[in-house]
């Protein structure tokens, strides 16, 4: 089962008008450290201590080369196509298998659902702690459920997102963390905390470090995803042949240092023992390391942090599942817009009770953003081994080209930290088989309610399919 049938009638490029070239590359660079910066740092910096000890800044590091090495794939297929697709064309470009385009177009949904699944989780923890709530795990579960019906509402209603308001969030999200490495370096200025931590390791009963650090790198993964989603504005940007390079290798590399930086201070001040212990870890940092600091500030940024990622997440996802199925590779109900609000309802419907389920049913940060970091591995093996496929596809104007020992080595190391053998709980591979097989039924449905109607197999339009990535 590799063909599906799709109808391209819906979507007339020609018919379009292009879309504006406005981004030069220092708005490129706010997009792209604001894409990448978010729930990740905030949630998950106390679940990676846990499992690796004092040395939690080296998980980040690992997470970041893997990045980075994946990043220069990107580079040279985002030249060589400088269009606003992604990993969804770039498959279809190398496979041209429509199933294959199909499941990593939904693995890449999905990991919006799940990316957006933990940040309501940790929007819900973090407004206990800020509000001295107390909230039970019930409750949290019940806030995280009620936080994502609000983002749906806003998603329905139809948010129109700029530049600008990027922005505006991303200094929101980078204040947040320089505050924690601010008070950090303070605090280690003033003789407090443990500097000794920070090379501490956590091992294994035969005394192995290696694991518990790769075991580490898979949730820290999720940390550094969102600088794919920089991609899709390629036809956005003056020049995305000269300027993508260098920028998004820039914003790499500052999101990286942040993060070491971060996790520097925060196992300086809190041991990981106690860093580990529930969803909200840098809250904990600040009320150590600065104690007359009004928590409540730092709360409420944290919140805005990751209740930014959600909206963005679920805006993405519903308008992946909304393009699929108007291209007849998902069930066209799921394609219906909203005679008033021009906003894909039935799709947004959708979306979010997954992300209901995954909130009721799996619930712990650490296993959604294990999930998500799972699905994009996935997505990124892929797309390392489509920057080889596609050598053999020669384009007329120049481009960027990774050494080809980088993409060789994204695949193997993208691989690797997706497989078993890391250590992953076995819990997320249930839920990303779930979600996928989801998918698979729908997909089933689709070809034969495309075959009742007569509608015949052409070349999707993949710059709607492919739409989107998400932000962590």
């Amino acid at each position: 089962m590799t063909d599906v049938p799709l109808n391209a009638g819906i979507h007339s490029s020609s018919a379009e008008p292009s879309l504006r070239r406005v981004m030069g590359p220092w708005l490129l660079l706010l997009f792209i450290v604001g894409d990448i910066l978010g729930t990740g740092i905030y949630a998950l910096t106390g679940q990676v201590a846990k499992q690796v000890g004092g040395v939690v800044w080296l998980p980040f590091v690992v997470a970041f080369v893997v990045a980075l090495v994946t990043a220069f794939s990107y580079l040279e297929l985002v030249t060589k196509y400088p269009k606003a697709a992604g990993a969804a064309l770039y498959t279809h470009k190398a496979f041209g298998i429509h199933f294959v385009t199909f499941i990593v177009a939904f693995a890449v949904m999905c990991s919006g659902i799940t990316s957006a699944s933990t940040a309501s989780r940790a929007f819900a923890a973090n407004m206990s702690n800020a509000m001295d709530l107390n909230l039970s795990a019930f409750a949290i579960t019940i806030t995280g459920l009620a936080f994502m019906a609000v983002v749906a509402a806003v998603n329905f209603r139809g948010v129109g997102e700029s530049v600008k308001a990027n922005v505006v969030l991303t200094c929101v999200e980078l204040t947040g963390l320089l505050i924690i490495i601010v008070i950090g370096l303070w605090a280690i200025g003033l003789g407090q905390g443990d500097v000794s931590r920070v090379v501490q390791f956590r091992s294994t009963a035969d005394g192995s470090v290696f694991w518990p650090v790769i075991a580490a790198t898979t949730l820290a993964f999720f940390a550094m995803v969102g600088f794919e989603d920089s991609v899709n504005m390629a036809e956005e940007c003056k020049d995305p042949t000269r300027h993508f390079p260098k920028v998004l290798l820039a914003g790499l590399v500052i999101t990286g240092l942040i993060y070491v930086l971060v996790s520097v201070s925060a196992i300086t001040l809190v041991a990981p023992e106690q860093l580990g212990e529930g969803e909200t870890p840098l809250l904990k940092v600040v009320q150590q390391g600065a104690p007359n600091f009004p928590i409540w500030i730092f709360g409420f940024i944290t919140m805005f942090a990751v209740a930014n990622s959600a909206l963005i997440n679920m805006l993405m996802a519903s308008r992946l599942v909304y393009g699929m199925s108007r291209e007849h590779v998902l069930p066209p109900s799921l394609g219906k817009v909203h005679r008033t609000r021009r906003t894909p309802y039935v799709a947004i419907g959708f979306t979010t009770l997954l992300a209901f389920a995954l909130i009721t049913f799996v619930g712990e940060v650490p296993a959604l953003g294990g999930t998500t970091a799972l699905l994009l591995l996935c997505v990124f093996t892929v797309v390392n081994v489509a920057v080889l496929v596609l050598r053999r596809d020669s384009v007329s104007h120049q481009h960027f080209r990774t050494p080809t020992i980088l993409p060789i080595l994204g695949a193997l190391f993208c691989a690797f930290l997706a497989s078993p053998w890391t250590g992953r709980d076995t819990v997320q591979y249930r839920v990303a088989g779930v979600l996928i097989g989801v998918g698979i039924v729908l997909w089933l449905i689709t070809i034969m309610v495309n075959r009742m109607t007569g509608l015949k197999r052409v070349e999707p339009d993949m710059e709607h399919l492919g739409r989107g990535g998400p932000v962590n």
